[in-house]
């Protein structure tokens, strides 16, 4: 999954990237709010953590203008604890959730994580596949009960993956995913990551769709 994260604070902007990072998320940065703006305009993220105290633009006016561009991706609103009235205007605005400053890390990727279950449709932290299965609380996959042993590429490939099970998922949208924005971006990776992930796990878990990407669930290749 891949995170933006719109904070000017270079400190906590920093811990969150290195949290979330630790937490198996790709994550890009944004420390002022027309930066943040273009960047959750333009790329796909499956999540965004939105300071609304930001520079250049307020995090409100850029939430807004998300929203009236119909970008429907989850939003996490971080706010001052003593400002109940930003944490209105930020739900009003279209926030999903929020979460008042300081905090603990835990909390906050505890609604990371719940935030993108639900937008794939699922409700609870573990999410099985056949004989595997993925607890996002824990970040740990097992086969069959016996843990499986992923690189954080292996896993975030998986995780994609299975959060979107039934759904053939193609080469580009894994690239745009899996990888931070100026990371360098290879199509070919996925073919290679997907041939680890076979070794490791049953190979007709991930179905090869052909001409079209990867489908996680359905068992066999299909034309």
């Amino acid at each position: 999954m891949r995170i933006l994260v719109v904070e000017d604070d270079k400190d906590l902007n920093r811990q969150l990237v290195r949290a979330l990072g630790d937490a198996g998320y790709a994550v890009d940065t944004a420390y002022d709010g027309e930066e943040g703006h273009f960047l959750g305009d333009t790329e796909p993220y499956d999540l965004i953590i939105l300071d609304l105290g930001l520079p250049k633009k307020d995090g409100i006016s850029v939430l807004e203008q998300w929203r009236r561009s119909n970008r429907v991706m989850p939003v996490i609103i971080l706010t001052a604890r003593d400002r109940w009235s930003d944490k209105v205007s930020g739900m009003d605005a279209g926030a999903d959730d929020y979460v008042a400053k300081p905090f603990h890390m835990e909390e906050l990727l505890a609604r990371v994580r719940a935030q993108v279950r639900r937008a794939s449709g699922h409700a609870k932290s573990e999410i099985e596949c056949g004989p595997v299965r993925l607890d996002t609380k824990t970040a740990r996959v097992t086969c069959n009960g016996q843990q499986v042993k992923l690189t954080s590429h292996e896993y975030r490939l998986l995780a994609y993956l299975m959060h979107h099970r039934g759904r053939v998922v193609s080469r580009t949208e894994l690239v745009e995913h899996l990888y931070e924005q100026d990371f360098d971006r290879d199509s070919n990776t996925i073919e290679v990551f997907i041939g680890r992930l076979r070794k490791k796990l049953p190979t007709e878990v991930i179905e090869t769709v052909r001409g079209l990407g990867y489908r996680m669930g359905q068992g066999g290749d299909a034309v």
